[in-house]
């Protein structure tokens, strides 16, 4: 069964297989690009768009119909919602706690490189300045990447994928895109004004992201929406945003 497309794009092949591996592709390939550019610039801005993209792909691409069937609905069990945002918090602090006891805040550790990112921030924070800047980063990490993201590879990939191979093997296609796609933000590095590539830590951040995003598609399950995945993808960045800005930054 495939997804119920708009009409402007029934003559374009329906969302199977082949259509989800072609969104992904596009979609990765034009984030890597973007993030790998951002790295030597210190500008984040225009990556922020290929999220926007994200979130605007079903409405663009399907009916209600297949909306609803991405998961784009309200959540039928929503006592997981907030179960969902402690595992995501949990997960983000995991990631923190190990990489730590690894590399501690060298650029080993994923979050002290990610950390790099926010440039825009003073060279040493006051408690006041630190909140404030907790505040701002995490609401936008709360919001752009957990809607982007999870309705692009929980909901309209997934979907695209389980039509033809079930659910169990699309989420480990969609987890496995996730993961991969975010060796832009930490694995392939640029320090001291040269690319790098961190085998170890690459390995360790990819199998975090891989393993997230498995529990992110379960909180879809458990609520019947997209919503579960949104809420612990939120947690996430949440507890990461926490970490950086609390435990890395100076």
């Amino acid at each position: 069964m495939t997804l119920t497309v708009r009409a402007p794009f029934r003559s374009r092949p329906p969302l199977n297989l082949r259509t989800g591996i072609l969104l992904l592709t596009l979609f990765g390939l034009v984030r890597v690009a973007l993030v790998l550019q951002a790295n030597v610039t210190g500008s984040y801005e225009v990556v922020s768009l290929v999220f926007v993209a994200m979130i605007a792909l079903p409405f663009i691409l399907l009916t209600r119909e297949g909306r609803n069937r991405i998961g784009l609905v309200r959540p039928s069990r929503r006592r997981w919602l907030i179960p969902a945002v402690l595992a995501g918090v949990a997960m983000a602090l995991g990631v923190h706690v190990g990489a730590t006891a690894l590399w501690g805040h060298t650029v080993s550790n994923p979050f002290a490189y990610i950390a790099r990112s926010y440039s825009s921030l003073p060279a040493a924070l006051s408690e006041d300045d630190r909140l404030i800047y907790f505040i701002i980063f995490a609401a936008i990490g709360m919001l752009f990447s957990p809607l982007g993201e999870e309705f692009l590879y929980r909901g309209v990939a997934h979907e695209s994928f389980a039509s033809q191979l079930g659910d169990r093997r699309a989420a480990l296609i969609d987890a496995a895109a996730f993961a991969v796609t975010h060796l832009a933000h930490y694995g392939v590095v640029f320090v001291a004004g040269a690319w790098a590539f961190l085998p170890l830590p690459a390995l360790f951040w990819v199998t975090a992201m891989f393993l997230a995003s498995l529990a992110f598609y379960g909180f879809r399950k458990l609520t019947g929406s997209l919503a579960g995945a949104v809420a612990a993808h939120a947690g996430f960045n949440l507890a990461m945003n926490w970490a950086i800005i609390y435990a890395i930054l100076p």
